[in-house]
């Protein structure tokens, strides 16, 4: 069952207030997720992060060949699967990663997650009624034109009349290695 993007809003909130904490990696910690930097490549195809649940330890682990500011992303999404799914992950074990398809409700979720804990509503709807170009103003808040999309599917749930200029499919941080740069047109 998925979980609604309003119960994703509110449990984000909750834990920023409770922990005070606006750092993925940080806030994973200070929840006892045990965060580690791995190099795992640079190529598209080369893992990004992943999380696991096992032996009553939550383990999130990130690719050290990414840039700072992709890692942070990838801290968030996969913080975002420690809160919503370490019981499933505990009795799957994602072996394979076969859980993490491009369609899984669960890479959706976590990319909400990533976009509500990384991206203030108000900076948003600011950058956006300076009349910024959509893909500009991801770049000026230094963060992939797809997490924005999923931002904007959150702003629309809490009754924001914005239409997102594209729909990124759940799986888009497995094609992300470069830091956000100026799109070309």
């Amino acid at each position: 069952m998925s979980l609604p993007i309003s119960y994703i809003c509110s449990e984000t909130a909750r834990l920023v207030r409770k922990y005070d904490e606006h750092d993925p990696v940080r806030l994973a910690r200070e929840m006892g997720v045990i965060v580690t930097f791995e190099p795992m490549g640079k190529d598209d195809r080369d893992c990004k992060g992943f999380f696991i649940y096992q032996s009553r330890k939550k383990i999130i682990v990130i690719n050290s060949d990414l840039p700072d500011q992709i890692q942070r992303i990838i801290a968030a999404h996969e913080l975002g699967h420690s809160v919503f799914h370490a019981r499933d992950a505990r009795q799957a074990g994602f072996h394979d990663f076969a859980l993490y398809s491009a369609s899984s409700q669960y890479e959706y979720e976590a990319n909400l997650f990533a976009a509500e804990f990384l991206l203030d509503d108000a900076e948003v709807v600011e950058r956006l009624s300076e009349d910024t170009f959509f893909f500009y103003a991801a770049r000026d808040l230094m963060v992939p034109p797809e997490l924005l999309d999923f931002k904007f599917r959150i702003l629309k749930a809490k009754g924001l009349q914005i239409e997102p200029p594209l729909m990124a499919r759940s799986d888009f941080l497995k094609n992300i290695t470069r830091t956000v740069s100026t799109p070309s047109l």
